[in-house]
This record gives structure tokens, C-alpha cells and sequence, in this order.
């Protein structure tokens, strides 16, 4: 009896010291409390495959040029250009176009169908609103992926602009090394200036009057989609 408890014991203590590492690991780069719970998964599995730390920025809040804020999930600087990642937790089979305003998610074996806006504009419009705001970043090549969390099926994504990938989380290590291959390597000259920037831009998180009016400007957006639909 005594033995089969100390294994238990000891089974337990592995998995809290697992947790505890990996809880460690991603406060080099995030809090335990920004963000979602997928984000913070998405920032320890880049943290795995190899990104440094100091190049892998979390739940990021850019102030655009009307007094609003842009909310990135997670950004990586690479050798081949700056990945801003989309961060999306959904069940159910997934259909949409890149080009299409809203995307179809099917739940219940398609007796029920839910619109949902296009998360390639959504992050394309963060991207845009990097470059339009910094000049730094004009001629650095920006790759946007779209990672899906959750008992999720892609069913049929089509019609993707260049340097975008819709994934789930199971294909992001493949989708990286394709990244990686696909492109040619860059030198970025002015790296600690455009740290710096993403690292302001995170620093905005931690306010909770810019998060507060982030949110209500969601709401507001959403409500009017809502009464011209």
C-alpha cells in the first residue's frame, strides 16, 4: 500500500514540476494572466521550437493614428520576416475563402451554422496597421498566420493571399519550417528599434484603461455589424 502511494506521490510531484517549468518558461516572454489561455500555449510552443525569448511578443495593443488601439495576439521576429499570429479557439467544421467577409462554422453535424468575421482581413488589418504607423517597418516582409485551438476541423479554407496560413495547432511546427524554407533570409538592421516598438506595444496591456477601451471599441463594432445585418 505504502508503495503504490509513493508512486502516486511521485507521479504528482512530476506533473507539478512540469507545470511549474512551463509556467517559468512562458514568463520570459508573457505574464500568466495576458492574454488567453491558447495564447499563452501558442508563446510556449514557439519558445520550444527555438524562437529566443526577447524575439516572441505577446497580447500587444498598437495606438492607431484615431486615438484606438489594434490588438495583436502574438508576434515573432524570424530570419525570413515578422509572423503575426491570430489566435482563434472554435469547434466544429470551418469553411471560409481569404477574401470572404464572414466564415461558416458548422456544429451538430450541420444543423447548426454560425457566421463568424474572416480572421485573415482581421489580421491583415493588424498588419497594415504596423506599417502604417512605423516606417521601421516598410521594408521588413510581414507573414500572417491564423492558428486554430480547439476540437476544430478546417474543412475547406481556399483562396489565401501570399505569405498567410490558416492552421490548427497540431500543424504549427510543420507550418513554421515551411515558413522558415520557403523564404529567403533577411537581415533586419534596425532589430533593436522595432523590439522596442513591440515591446511598447505590449507594455500597453498592462493597462487596464487602454484594455477597458479596447474592449468597449469591440463592442461598439460588433453592435453596429450586427444592425446592418
Amino acid at each position: 500500500m505504502s508503495g503504490i502511494f509513493l508512486f502516486f506521490v511521485i507521479i504528482i510531484g512530476v506533473i507539478l514540476y512540469k507545470k511549474k517549468s512551463t509556467v517559468r518558461f512562458i514568463k520570459t516572454v508573457t505574464g500568466t494572466h495576458r492574454g488567453t489561455y491558447s495564447e499563452r500555449v501558442l508563446v510556449h510552443q514557439l519558445l520550444k521550437m527555438g524562437i529566443p525569448s526577447d524575439m516572441i511578443f505577446h497580447d500587444l495593443y498598437l495606438k492607431k493614428e484615431n486615438g484606438k488601439y489594434s490588438q495583436s495576439d502574438v508576434i515573432a521576429i524570424t530570419n525570413v520576416g515578422i509572423i503575426v499570429f491570430e489566435v482563434k479557439d472554435y469547434s466544429g467544421w470551418l469553411f471560409g475563402s481569404g477574401h470572404q467577409q464572414q466564415w461558416t462554422q458548422v456544429l451538430n453535424y450541420g444543423r447548426e451554422k454560425y457566421r463568424f468575421y474572416n480572421p485573415v482581413l482581421q489580421n491583415n488589418t493588424h498588419i497594415e496597421e504596423w506599417k502604417k504607423r512605423y516606417p521601421e517597418f516598410q521594408n521588413i516582409p510581414f507573414l500572417s498566420v491564423i492558428i486554430f485551438y480547439g476540437d476544430c476541423e478546417l474543412k475547406k479554407i481556399s483562396n489565401l493571399p501570399y505569405n498567410c496560413y490558416v492552421i490548427n495547432d497540431l500543424a504549427l511546427h510543420s507550418a513554421y519550417k515551411s515558413i522558415i524554407t520557403e523564404n529567403a533570409p533577411i537581415t533586419i538592421s534596425n532589430i533593436e528599434t522595432i523590439s522596442s516598438l513591440f515591446l511598447e506595444a505590449a507594455a500597453n496591456g498592462n493597462n487596464p484603461e487602454i484594455k477597458q477601451q479596447h474592449i468597449q471599441n469591440i463592442y461598439e463594432m460588433k453592435s453596429r455589424e450586427k444592425l446592418y445585418n
